[in-house]
């Protein structure tokens, strides 16, 4: 059985203002690996890369024991990107039956109609009709029906109500539990990684900044509140960034037990995925 089921090996992507890596990444078989960062970090870049809609130009990617370039390992897997396409002209029949075509004794033509009827999608409606929340559902259900060993999935919760973002999340938690399927996600509603993640990978300004088993990241970091004088009290290297106001400091440190064994009286609360994009942010953009 596989043990990794993608991972970019000193992957760099060019482009004439901006440069992804090189990233270093791995997604484990049977786990959902969330892939966080601002607008223009290069999370859809690194995902295109990993299935093969775009080549590195320097190092190297696998995917699921082989090449993304070979049609038969890209055929094991579904991808969800924002920018989905599909003809205006069809409706959820047409891609259904295009599907078949493409996928032949992989697409499971009966979970297809199951998907498009949990996520409310009228069948017989053209898909130029479609909002951008319905057209996102229709992309995942066609990902979802050829039973992939690996989803790609760009933003696929954006746009859903929160019943149905519930949902999609139970069907991801669902679908990893044979230890067979993967899952890769970006998505800025981090709120949603918090719930289903097993860990998350941050891109900053195209470097992959940490990589790090979420539970231990929810636990590691931390909101400290403390005056400014007392920050020189922390070990070296626990402090990211430091917001500075009139009624004292608030800093994102990364040891929550140590930063608490230096100031015992200080207060030092759990941090959310949320606030750690906003400190490292906060700190690059000084």
């Amino acid at each position: 059985m596989l043990t990794t089921a993608a991972a970019l090996r000193g992957a760099t992507k060019n482009y004439k203002t901006f440069t992804l890596g090189p990233v270093d990444l791995v997604v484990p078989a049977g786990s959902i690996l969330g892939l966080i960062g601002e607008n223009g970090a290069g999370k859809t870049t690194a995902l295109k890369l990993l299935c093969g809609a775009i080549r590195p130009d320097v190092g190297s990617v696998e995917l699921l024991g082989g090449s993304p370039a070979a049609p038969a390992i890209r055929a094991r897997i579904g991808v969800v990107f924002e920018d989905a396409y599909f003809p205006d002209c069809f409706n959820a029949a047409c891609v259904g039956k295009s599907m078949a075509g493409i996928f032949g004794t992989r697409w499971d033509a009966a979970k297809f109609d199951d998907l498009v009827q949990r996520f409310g999608l009228d069948g017989s409606k053209k898909i130029k009709e479609y909002s951008r929340g319905m057209r996102m559902k229709l992309s995942l259900a066609t990902a979802l029906a050829h039973d992939p060993e690996l989803l790609i999935l760009d933003e696929a919760t954006a746009g859903l109500d929160p019943v149905v973002r519930g949902e999609l999340l139970d069907l991801l938690l669902d679908f990893i539990q044979d230890e067979r399927h993967s899952v890769l996600m970006s998505s800025h509603i981090t709120s949603d990684l918090e719930q289903v993640a097993d860990a998350i990978a941050y891109l900053h300004h195209g470097q992959l900044l940490f990589c790090e088993n979420k539970d231990d990241l929810m636990q590691e970091y931390g909101l400290l509140r403390c005056a400014e004088a007392d920050l020189d009290r922390l070990p070296a290297g626990c402090a990211v960034y430091t917001r500075r106001g009139a009624f004292g400091c608030e800093t994102l440190v990364k040891d929550r037990a140590a930063a608490h064994a230096a100031l015992p009286d200080a207060v030092c609360d759990s941090a959310c995925i949320d606030d750690i994009m906003r400190f490292y942010s906060g700190r690059d953009a000084q």
